[in-house]
């Protein structure tokens, strides 16, 4: 599994890399085709046009990272509040009679251990949100149950509440995590603002004479790499950047 993330990691950062080097290099010769038949290019303000593309540019790559970093905290706060409601859920099962007390807990504790697998194989992705449906669809069933017996019992209430919240983060963490995307048209604008910024920068060291592979290279890692953190972070089901798990495999063993 650690292979094929890191297959996923470096085709997310190759691919941006290339799609930066390859603009630079087409500026580049143009700009020195252009130079040639001209002498007069190198005194044009050009410089201030590939300053003002590469600062939107850099706008755009700002803009798009604030959104995928702020769905990276809303993840985060809904993994925290869940946690905690699944430990709230685990004792107020303490409150229900039997057999039903020990049947809620188990399937608990169950829901719990399909999270940490995940930890271990991000694969199993889709068996253990279908999974996790089916417990939490089993424990509002005992809810339920419990409430048709007695809807005064306030034992009963807290239960039913708590389980209720289980399913509502359930789905808001669903949702925010695997079906809430960067809107595609967002996506296309950042490549094609980033392949003119590119173009004219590698237009401009063309005219210039500063045609350099390391200074290429240069620029397009950097800006690779936040593309790549980019992707990595509106990706999680790819298993890259991950809020940190280690409240729910203390909860686990708790509960163990």
């Amino acid at each position: 599994m650690l292979s094929a993330n890191l297959v996923t990691a470096l085709w997310i950062f190759i691919l941006p890399l290339i799609a930066i080097l390859l603009p630079i290099w087409l500026g580049q010769r143009f700009g020195l085709f252009a130079s040639r038949r001209s002498n007069k290019l190198a005194d044009a303000p050009i410089n201030s046009a590939v300053a003002g593309s590469l600062g939107l540019f850099a706008f755009m790559l700002a803009f798009t990272f604030q959104i995928v970093g702020d769905r990276f905290s809303k993840r985060r706060e809904l993994f925290l509040n869940e946690v905690s409601e699944i430990r709230t859920s685990y004792l107020y099962a303490g409150l229900i009679p039997e057999p039903t007390r020990s049947q809620a807990r188990k399937m608990i504790v169950s829901y719990v251990d399909v999270r940490v697998q995940l930890l271990h194989d991000i694969s199993l992705l889709k068996e253990a949100e279908i999974k996790s449906q089916k417990i939490l669809d089993s424990l509002w069933s005992y809810a339920e149950t419990l409430s048709a017996q007695d809807r005064s019992s306030e034992s009963y209430s807290l239960f039913t509440s708590s389980v209720s919240q289980m399913i509502s983060l359930f789905n808001e963490r669903i949702t925010v995590t695997l079906q809430t995307k960067l809107p595609q048209m967002i996506l296309y604008v950042l490549a094609f603002v980033g392949f003119f910024s590119m173009l004219s920068l590698g237009f401009y060291f063309g005219i210039t004479g500063k045609v350099s592979f390391a200074i290429n290279l240069v620029f397009a890692i950097t800006f690779a790499a936040v593309m790549w953190l980019i992707f990595a972070l509106d990706n999680p089901e790819v298993g890259l950047i991950q809020v940190d798990q280690s409240a729910l495999v203390r909860l686990r063993g708790e509960l163990r």
